[in-house]
């Protein structure tokens, strides 16, 4: 019997989808706490950064606390238009998102602020506007990092369990994922497909950490520029 690939599709799916949604809320959220006072961005940084420390299981189980059912967010999104928040792949994504959105939200605001603030300074004496300064000034200084976090994180998302399987649980050809289904497969003693898996899990893994290497040679390589381009 051949291997059922919806897993794989599952996951690459829900780790895609959670990836672009924090790229753009992990950079919008570090931006603008990079910015704030000093006693502020700590209580925020705790904030943003606790599901971090927290066991997956915790972020899952608080999850379900807020979006199952029987609860006022779940029950309100099932009255008013039909869907279930738990137990179904995009329940997934939620879960999946709450894990990773630490490692994007750190990383960029170690690149913002790295980031040489003359340059933002200089943009606005020749009268361009700050949006103009973010995406074509502060995000080129600072992309590496960024891409680093952002690869980071999708590879973080794609080996996610604990909360995914608390929130989206395990139904084949619908919620599972690779994390899911080589645990099942454990489970039910079918230790040769487990291990297809895991080869497959192994290899995608990789393919991320040779990426994420590459791009942190090329900022070494390239990250004179932001600073030839601070003294000039």
């Amino acid at each position: 019997m051949g291997v059922d690939f919806f897993p794989l599709w599952n996951s690459l799916r829900i780790a895609g989808i959670s990836t672009i949604a924090i790229f753009f809320l992990g950079i919008f959220a570090a931006y603008y706490i990079s910015r704030v006072p000093r006693a502020v961005k700590g209580l925020l940084d705790v904030m943003l950064t606790i599901p971090l420390v927290l066991p997956p299981t915790v972020v899952g189980y608080l999850l379900l606390r807020v979006l199952g059912p029987k609860r006022v967010i779940g029950s309100w999104f099932m009255e008013t238009f039909g869907l279930r928040l738990t137990m179904t792949w995009w329940s997934a994504v939620f879960a999946t998102s709450a894990v990773i959105f630490p490692l994007m939200y750190r990383t960029a605001r170690g690149a913002f602020e790295s980031f040489d603030e003359t340059l933002d300074a200089a943009g606005k004496t020749l009268g361009l506007s700050n949006t103009y300064i973010f995406w074509r000034v502060r995000m080129p200084c600072c992309r590496q990092g960024i891409l680093a976090g952002t690869v980071l994180s999708f590879a973080r998302a794609l080996g996610e369990y604990g909360a995914t399987s608390m929130i989206a649980g395990y139904t084949p050809g619908r919620t599972a994922t690779v994390s899911t289904t080589v645990y099942q497969l454990w489970r039910t003693n079918q230790d040769d497909q487990a291990f297809q898996w895991v080869m497959i899990n192994l290899a995608i893994s990789a393919v991320v950490l040779l990426v994420m290497n590459l791009l942190e040679e090329k900022q070494r390589k390239g990250g004179w520029a932001c600073a030839a381009a601070g003294r000039y």
